[in-house]
């Protein structure tokens, strides 16, 4: 049997295959709230070994993206429950990415419109945000210039993750993903090209790493370690993000810190896709010798890269983004080698209703309405 639909058991959680749906923003509640047809959406993919959510804003001031569905509020919580109730129906299992966008947000989404926040008050040339613009109406708009959080205000949004993390287990989910990935406001102080910041959250490699550990260790106290996973994009260069000297240091430092806390797993988002260039040669070898944990990998995988993957080692678990978009029931179509449905990627964004979101039909759909 293919190890790709092989059963993991993931820090206690049994998943019945290594096929992971990919956090994906769509963009899709009409306000901040999960409704029926969010929970349409992850039920119809629920054969997926683990699904994790669309980064969920744990606060106002950490939205980017119009139409995003929060965790920061009781009603919020109550939306997502009827999701996950929907996935541990068909068998699912289900975290909540938690989400934080810094610095890469526009003053219409900002509470009484005001900045951004991130580590300094450098904008993100070239980052748009979904927002309003000038005549009210929604776009892809330039991220606004920000400016530079506080320590109490770091340690505010610490308390923000934990209270979203909280939210997040009452509304039933399996566990929480922190975003510390693509750009956003964890990887804004990691990166030392932009922090340049003087204080214990700024310049040696430690302290560039203190706010995202600091959020590991809080959230894990508050839920436990077994119920946490962290995404990050080593050489990540997504929304403005440059490189820096000691760049192969720190993210292998990093591994070895989270080895040491050994969260539930560790998801690597590879921005090859994305335009990224090469990992340098050997760092994936050192990234692995530190951390030995399960770890999870997104980008560009198809059928055969994926069962290459684990077959070599090198991966736990697949991580699969747009797939699972045209394909709901895309792990029965790779395992029984059926065709794929092609994605419409002018539907990936919006607030279109059923369009491109939940009205993409299964294999066993398609036969009976052919």
């Amino acid at each position: 049997m293919s190890k790709l639909f092989s059963a993991y058991d993931l820090a206690g959680l049994k998943l019945s295959n290594r096929l992971v749906m990919a956090p994906m923003t769509r963009a899709r509640t009409q306000d901040t709230v999960p409704d029926e047809l969010t929970a349409l959406y992850y039920r119809q993919r629920a054969g997926a070994g683990l699904i994790i959510s669309e980064g969920a804003p744990v606060s106002e001031e950490g939205r980017g993206y119009l139409y995003t569905p929060g965790l920061y509020n009781d009603e919020q919580r109550d939306g997502w429950k009827r999701v996950t109730e929907a996935v541990h129906e068909e068998g699912g299992r289900i975290f909540a990415q938690l989400w934080h966008v810094g610095r890469l947000s526009h003053t219409s989404l900002q509470p009484n419109g005001q900045a951004p926040v991130g580590p300094t008050s450098d904008r993100a040339e070239g980052a748009m945000a979904f927002a309003l613009d000038e005549q009210g109406n929604p776009g892809q708009v330039p991220a606004s210039t920000p400016r530079a959080l506080s320590i109490d205000e770091i340690k505010r949004i610490t308390k923000d993750f934990v209270s979203a993390a909280r939210l997040a287990i009452d509304a039933g989910f399996d566990g929480v993903e922190i975003h510390g990935a693509n750009g956003y406001i964890f990887e804004q102080f990691i990166n030392a090209g932009l922090n340049r910041r003087t204080d214990k959250y700024g310049g040696i490699i430690e302290n560039r790493l203190r706010f995202l550990l600091e959020t590991l260790d809080a959230i894990s106290s508050a839920i436990g370690i077994s119920k946490v996973g962290v995404r990050i994009s080593p050489f990540g260069r997504l929304n403005d993000l440059q490189p820096f000297p000691d760049e192969a240091t720190t993210w292998v430092r990093l591994a070895e810190e989270l080895d040491a806390r050994r969260p539930a797993y560790v998801h690597l988002s590879d921005q090859l896709s994305l335009g990224a260039a090469n990992l340098p040669e050997g760092f994936a070898k050192s990234f692995c010798e530190q951390y030995r944990g399960t770890l999870i990998a997104a980008g560009g995988f198809e059928k055969d890269s994926a069962e290459r993957a684990l077959d070599a080692g090198e991966l736990d678990l697949i991580a699969m983004g747009r797939g699972f978009i045209a394909n709901p029931d895309l792990v029965e179509r790779m395992r029984n080698d059926l065709p794929l449905a092609e994605v419409d990627r002018s539907t990936f964004y919006g607030t279109q209703g059923a369009r491109g979101y939940t009205d993409y039909p299964s294999w066993n759909e398609q036969q009976k309405s052919a």
